[in-house]
């Protein structure tokens, strides 16, 4: 697998999929490493001469005003990775420790955090042998940062707390920690980041599979592509609308079930949730857009302090994660929003007096078996799960550290809330594309557009038919797997 190199300036969303997930080897380029001992120096250099630093030679937020002697810059360091390792909960994923550890080595070598080499080098080493401190998913507020997740890294990394077992296992040895380092490693928004810049590539694969389950949806109603003319976008010229009329054009063309009944079609308009739909998503596309763009700035942004510039070192306020908990928080909004379209145009399809004659809740012997009664009954439990959680987090700021981190954004909680609203719109859209596949059963041998064909396809490699009733749970898990590893972006053509 080719390596992911850093250079502090390049990393991609993509990058990130690769080491937290597929665990592409990670290493530093060598020009990198040059900065990074230029901004040490400059570091030195202004410990030799007296300089007063903020956290550096001087205590903490609110006190900063509490001058530390040279003897004890190294116990300075040491302490605040001990007592900011104070995190709750259960611990972070895998993939997203190796996507805030991957986040960390970039921003380190910058060259504007005045850190040695060893400090991102240590970090790459341990991602590329598997070590992965246990990191819990509570306690920060995203400014200074996430100064708990990554100080239970750190605490990792200078061989205490439970992991110092596991680095020396992998035949690592810890680091001390000099005069900034510290620091330099707790300030930085990369717990949030990380998660952010993973759920953004998920919404990305959500937002393609639910144009897939909205066209099969559209064939099973007998509803018509007119609306998605690309006359009718072209005058509201939003961009992400245009392109999801496109990719429902492209799903829907050909199809044998929209010939059958053109002429003899008595409806004029089908329901919002039919014929909306790329109004609807490309808000969403809009929303998913403004977060990614956010995020894969913040993936190569100098995010603690103070920083190095030259010889000079300037404290500011760049840890503090607001941009990443906004991101988050529409991302949240906008998946809510595409979970809510897509259990509306499920309760048409299993509702007998909404689907054009399909049989009641798509049962073979309506009565006797339920089909997809319960189905779309846990489709609207997760709907509303999502909407409570679509309450921005990032405007829920407590002050903090004295009243001096007066102003926080709750950057972590944006992405807890930003996760959960990913699985239940994921699992939503699982289950309209059941229903849609469903759905089709009753209209053969009429045949959909060419990509519900392939959609239909891929429902039916992952699950059967419903021919008489049966427990939906591992239906709904597979087909969601399915979503979210992008299998449903090749089988229909959407691109974005």
């Amino acid at each position: 697998m080719t390596p992911v190199t850093l250079d502090g300036h390049s990393l991609s969303i993509q990058d990130v999929v690769a080491v937290a997930r597929d665990r592409a080897p990670v290493a530093i380029a060598p020009t990198a490493l040059r900065d990074v001992d230029a901004s040490r120096r400059a570091v030195e250099a202004a410990i030799a001469r007296g300089a007063t630093i903020y956290g550096v030679n001087t205590g903490f937020g609110k006190l900063a005003h509490v001058r530390i002697p040279p003897d004890q810059l190294r116990r300075l360091q040491l302490n605040l990775i001990r007592s900011h390792a104070s995190g709750v909960g259960d611990p972070l994923p895998v993939e997203a420790v190796r996507a805030m550890m991957l986040l960390r080595a970039n921003v380190l070598v910058r060259g504007t955090s005045g850190v040695r080499g060893a400090v991102p080098e240590l970090i790459v080493t341990m991602l590329n042998r598997g070590v992965h401190p246990r990191v819990p998913s509570q306690g920060s507020v995203g400014a200074s940062g996430d100064l708990a997740p990554l100080s239970h890294l750190a605490l990792a990394m200078i061989g205490e707390g439970d992991d110092g077992a596991a680095l020396k296992a992998a035949g690592i040895e810890p680091i001390t920690l000099e005069a900034k380092e510290g620091l330099a490693f707790v300030n930085g928004t990369q717990a949030q980041t990380g998660l952010a810049a993973l759920l953004v590539h998920d919404a990305w694969a959500l937002w393609r599979a639910a144009h897939a389950a909205a066209a099969m949806s559209l064939e099973a109603l007998r509803g018509t592509p007119d609306p998605f003319d690309a006359r009718v976008h072209e005058a509201r010229p939003h961009a992400w609308q245009q392109r999801s009329a496109a990719i429902l054009r492209d799903l829907l063309a050909d199809s044998e079930i929209r010939e059958s009944h053109r002429e003899n079609d008595p409806r004029v308009q089908d329901a919002y949730s039919i014929r909306c739909t790329p109004q609807v998503l490309g808000a969403v596309g809009e929303g998913l857009a403004f977060a990614e763009r956010l995020v894969a700035t913040e993936l190569n942004a100098a995010t603690d302090n103070p920083l190095v510039f030259g010889e000079e070192v300037i404290s500011g306020g760049n840890f503090h994660g607001q941009p990443i908990a906004l991101a988050l928080d529409v991302l949240g909004i906008a998946l809510a929003t595409l979970a809510g379209l897509a259990e509306r145009r499920l309760e048409r399809i299993v509702n007998p007096d909404l689907s054009s004659g399909l049989p009641a809740f798509l049962a073979r012997d309506p009565g006797i078996e339920s089909g997809f009664m319960t189905p779309q009954i846990a489709a609207a439990a997760l709907v509303a799960d999502a909407r409570v959680l679509a309450t921005p987090a990032s405007v829920q700021s407590i002050p903090t550290e004295g009243n001096q981190e007066d102003v926080v954004p709750m950057g972590m909680t944006s992405a807890w809330k930003a996760a959960r609203i990913l699985a239940d719109a994921a699992r939503v859209v699982a289950i309209e594309l059941l229903a849609g596949a469903q759905g089709l059963e009753f209209l053969k041998p009429l045949q959909p557009g060419r990509g519900v064909r392939r959609t239909y396809a891929a429902v039916r490699r992952e699950v059967p038919a419903l021919d008489a009733d049966r427990p939906f749970t591992a239906d709904i898990e597979r087909i969601t797997t399915a979503l979210l590893d992008g299998r449903f972006h090749a089988d229909t053509g959407a691109t974005r």
